[in-house]
C-alpha cells in the first residue's frame, strides 16, 4: 500500500521523512496540488458505489484503493502552477482532488477538516485550557479602549499575529513583540489584534507529538527575550523529558482536536511551569531533529507506513 505526501517541491522536512520511508521500503507518491493539472494528473470513476481514483506525479502512480495514509505537509494551492490559473480552476481542482481523497479509507496526518479548525488561535486557547494546560490571559479585539484596559490589568503584554505572517515574496517575519508602556492602542481598530500577558520565561520548549509519541526540546532563553524564534540566544535546542503534568494535557488536546501530528510551543517560567503559547498542526520539526537527534522523522515515517489497524499508531 502507498503513502501519499501532499507538499511543495522545496520542503526539506518532507525530504527527511521520504528518506525514512525509502529505507523501510514503503511505496510513496509525493504530489504538490499546485502542479495539478499539468505537472500531476488525476482520474476518478464512480463505479458500483465507490470512486476509483488514480493520482500520478513525477512518474509514480497511486490508486485510492491502495492508499494507506495521506500526509498533508505543506501543499500548494490547487492549480496554482497551471498555465491558465484562476480562482475557478483552483476551486474545481480542489473539489476533484480532496473530494476523492476524502472518500478513501486512508488515515490522515492531519485531515484537512481538523487541520483547518486547529489553526484558529482562539479555538486553540480554549481547547488548551480544557485540556489542562496553563494558558496566559489573552485578548482578541478591535476596540482600542478594551486593549488599553487589558494591558493595564495584565501588563506587560505582547502582541502577536493570529494567522501568522502573510505569504509574500520575499517572506516577512512577524515576531511576537513586547508592547511598550504608554503605547497608543488606536491602531487596534484597523484589524483584530491579539494581546497576551507576557510570560517571563527562562526557556522555550517545542514539543512534537506524532501519533501519541512525544518529543520535547528545550532552548534556554536570552535575558529579556520575547520570541525565541528570532535572534541568537547563545543556546541550542536540547532534548528534555516530558513531565507527566504536560503529557496528560497533550494527549487530551490531540484527542479533542482530532490530530495525529502537532507541534506545541511552550514558555517555561522560573518555577518550571510550561505555559501553552500555541499548537501548530503542521509545524516544522527538522530544525529540532538536526540539533537534538530526536527521531521525529522516523516516527512520522513509522506512523505513515503502518499497516491498517496497527494499534495505537493508527489514529
Amino acid at each position: 500500500m502507498t503513502v501519499l505526501i501532499l507538499t511543495s517541491a522545496q520542503d526539506v522536512t518532507a525530504d527527511m521523512v521520504v528518506a525514512e520511508l525509502h529505507e523501510r521500503g514503503v511505496p510513496l507518491v509525493r504530489l504538490d496540488p499546485a502542479d495539478l493539472p499539468g505537472g500531476a494528473d488525476l482520474s476518478a470513476e464512480y463505479v458500483s458505489g465507490d470512486f476509483h481514483c488514480y493520482l500520478s506525479s513525477e512518474g509514480r502512480m497511486a490508486g485510492s484503493g491502495a492508499l494507506r495514509s495521506v500526509w498533508v505537509r505543506r501543499p500548494g494551492e490547487p492549480a496554482a502552477h497551471a498555465p491558465e490559473a484562476s480562482a475557478w480552476l483552483t476551486a474545481e481542482t480542489a473539489q476533484a482532488l480532496y473530494g476523492v481523497l476524502y472518500a478513501t479509507t486512508a488515515r490522515w496526518m492531519n485531515h484537512p477538516r481538523e487541520a483547518a479548525r486547529a489553526r484558529l488561535k482562539p479555538w486553540q486557547l480554549r481547547v488548551a485550557h480544557h485540556s489542562g494546560f496553563a494558558v496566559p490571559p489573552t485578548l482578541v479585539t478591535t476596540f482600542p479602549r478594551v486593549a488599553e484596559e487589558f494591558a493595564a490589568r495584565h501588563g506587560p503584554v505582547v502582541v502577536k499575529s493570529l494567522s501568522g505572517p502573510p505569504r509574500t515574496d520575499p517572506p516577512v517575519a512577524l515576531p511576537t513583540t513586547l508592547v511598550e508602556p504608554g503605547t497608543d492602542f488606536s491602531g487596534v481598530a484597523a484589524g483584530p489584534t491579539l494581546l497576551q500577558r507576557l510570560v517571563a520565561k527562562r526557556a522555550d520548549v517545542r514539543l512534537t507529538c506524532v501519533g501519541g509519541r512525544m518529543f520535547a526540546a528545550r532552548k534556554a532563553a536570552a535575558e529579556d527575550q520575547v520570541d525565541g524564534r528570532f535572534g541568537e540566544t547563545g543556546h541550542r535546542w536540547e532534548p528534555v523529558a516530558v513531565p507527566d503534568r504536560v503529557a496528560r494535557p497533550v494527549r487530551e488536546y490531540m484527542d479533542l482536536a482530532g490530530l495525529a501530528y502537532a507541534a506545541f510551543d511552550f514558555a517555561e517560567d522560573a518555577e518550571g511551569v510550561w505555559w501553552f503559547l500555541e499548537c501548530n498542526q503542521g509545524g516544522q520539526f527538522g530544525f529540532v531533529e538536526l540539533e537534538t537527534g530526536l527521531p521525529i522523522a522516523a516516527s512520522v515515517a513509522e506512523w505513515l507506513g503502518a499497516p491498517p489497524g496497527a494499534g495505537a499508531l493508527a489514529r
